[in-house]
């Protein structure tokens, strides 16, 4: 198998088996709504096409760096991890897991397993695998699919911190003053 084979194929097996686990997420109560979450989903939506235009075919100023099989192969095992690491988060929170911004019955702070590492562990098992992505295509379209897609996390996770604080209060206050935002070991 080669590395961009393996690669489409560990995205295609993640985006199938993340849609379907959907119906297994409890109702939600309350939402943030579209007019909320439109901002972020248009730039996901948009980054998502960049970063996945094939890098095969580009040569000079749209592919900047051709990665050997080495460092492809390294791509490849870094986009398995994150991508690895956003399941057991999801698994992790169970039935409170919710595509968009809302709260369920019975919502609580979630701050044990990869929770207990980063206050959004989705998100950022997500963004290694869009950088590792981003690294193995090499070119133009795929820095700037991962510079929007990283927006596009950044601004969910900024309504997510926004909504959890006006619907858990202080309890979610705690949490974020413990455990960073995104990345693992940094300041909270």
């Amino acid at each position: 198998m080669h590395p961009a084979s393996a690669i489409a194929a560990l995205w295609l097996i993640w985006v199938i088996s993340w849609g379907a686990a959907a119906f297994w997420a409890d109702q939600p109560e309350k939402r943030a709504g579209f007019q909320a979450e439109f901002p972020y989903r248009a730039v996901l939506v948009v980054g998502t096409i960049l970063l996945f235009i094939p890098a095969h075919g580009y040569h000079g100023r749209l592919r900047l760096w051709i990665p050997n099989l080495a460092e492809a192969w390294l791509c490849v095992a870094l986009i398995a991890v994150g991508l690895v690491f956003s399941w057991w988060a999801r698994l992790h929170l169970g039935k409170l897991w919710s595509g968009t911004v809302t709260a369920k019955a019975d919502h609580h702070v979630v701050d044990t397993g990869p929770y207990g590492l980063v206050r959004h562990p989705i998100y950022t098992g997500l963004l290694l695998a869009i950088l590792a992505t981003m690294a193995a295509k090499g070119t133009v379209w795929g820095i700037a699919g991962a510079a929007l897609l990283t927006i596009g996390i950044v601004m969910k996770a900024r309504l997510e911190e926004n909504f959890l604080h006006g619907e858990l209060g202080t309890a979610y206050d705690d949490y974020a003053r413990r455990v960073p935002m995104l990345v693992p070991f940094t300041p909270a």
